[in-house]
């Protein structure tokens, strides 16, 4: 099998626009029911959600966990939960699959664990975006959204706004981490 894979110069939201026409593309070629998008403030989501219009795909929003911010905080705003939601598309709000509680004990006494060296090691070796595409599918998985007999098209990014990187991954639930498998990368930046 040969496949395609385009390269930014570099991380960041400047490269959403063609992400999103890149995972449309793959979608149109069959074999992807779902798209797993990370949306902290819900505008990515939207954006991928109008892209998609009149394509056989279910767009599935995933945001950070109400107090990622500050404490009580929920990033996702109201207008776009509210679009979201009209358009049936489905919004997983969870603690993030490769940090959870861990990093609260890091932050307090200091050293890092297992997990935080997974999101680290996807992070140095891949970049952001794909550490997010890894981990915003374990969380739709876990949310009961994806399944973990399909390949989704996940959408990542660097920086919290906008995406930069999109891969086809096998989901796994968090306790299964290592039955995931990220089976193709459309897109990514070169760092």
């Amino acid at each position: 099998m040969e496949r395609k894979i385009v390269y930014f110069d570099s991380p960041g939201k400047r490269n959403t626009d063609e992400v999103i026409r890149i995972a449309r593309e793959r979608v149109k070629e069959g074999g992807i029911e779902k798209v797993v998008v990370a949306s902290a403030s819900g505008a990515t989501a939207v954006k991928v959600l109008e892209a998609f219009s009149g394509l056989r795909v279910k767009i599935i929003a995933v945001t950070y966990h109400a107090g990622f911010s500050s404490p009580g905080s929920v990033d996702l705003e109201e207008e776009n939960r509210r679009a979201l939601e009209a358009a049936g598309v489905p919004i997983v709000m969870a603690t993030h699959a490769l940090s959870g509680v861990e990093r609260s004990f890091s932050r307090r006494f200091g050293g890092i664990s297992t997990v935080e060296v997974v999101a680290e090691t996807l992070r140095a070796l891949f970049g952001q975006g794909l550490k997010t595409c890894v981990e915003v599918a374990i969380m739709a998985c876990d949310a009961g959204r994806v399944s973990p007999h399909e390949d989704v098209i996940a959408l990542g990014g660097t920086g919290g706004v906008g995406v930069d990187t999109a891969c086809v991954i096998r989901p796994a639930n968090m306790n299964r981490f290592f039955d995931m498998r990220v089976r193709q990368i459309l897109c990514m930046p070169r760092r």
